[in-house]
């Protein structure tokens, strides 16, 4: 299957506004031996992609190193029953200051009401080597209403 060369959609406005929103997201990988695994995470929204980040070591980013496929399911924290689901593919960014950049853009995103805090956030984020991945949306499964 050729999962890099998967044809990606547009957002919807109404999926795009609501990825807008700070909301969490929670990753799907596969493990190495089959086994499903999940990470709630951060994400940026650019253009019709969705950005994630992490420590390299972790696992779910070492199963999407191996396995390029991943399910993000998109929250509405005051309305848990509000949520997208987007099937993809990601491609790795591993360049050291695009991903600082990518996760210090994810910290004042989350952060915006306590800018000391993100930036306490993004102080500890440098001494950790990040990465980054762009997904590609395939599909998108809406539970908005």
């Amino acid at each position: 299957m050729n999962v890099a060369g998967s044809p990606s959609i547009a957002l919807p406005p109404h999926i795009r506004d609501f990825l807008g929103a700070p909301h969490f997201g929670s990753v799907a990988t596969v493990d190495a031996d089959g086994s499903p695994r999940q990470a709630i995470i951060w994400y940026l929204l650019d253009g019709d992609e969705l950005v994630v980040n992490s420590r390299v070591g972790r696992r779910w980013p070492t199963n999407v190193l191996r396995d390029p496929r991943v399910y993000m399911a998109v929250f509405d924290e005051a309305d848990p029953l509000r949520w997208v689901g987007l099937l993809g593919t990601a491609e790795a960014i591993q360049d050291q200051p695009q991903a600082q950049s990518d996760i210090a853009a994810m910290a004042r995103r989350y952060h915006h009401d306590d800018l000391a805090t993100a930036e306490r956030k993004i102080r500890d984020f440098e001494r950790m080597e990040r990465i980054s991945f762009r997904i590609r949306v395939r599909a998108i499964h809406e539970h908005l209403d």
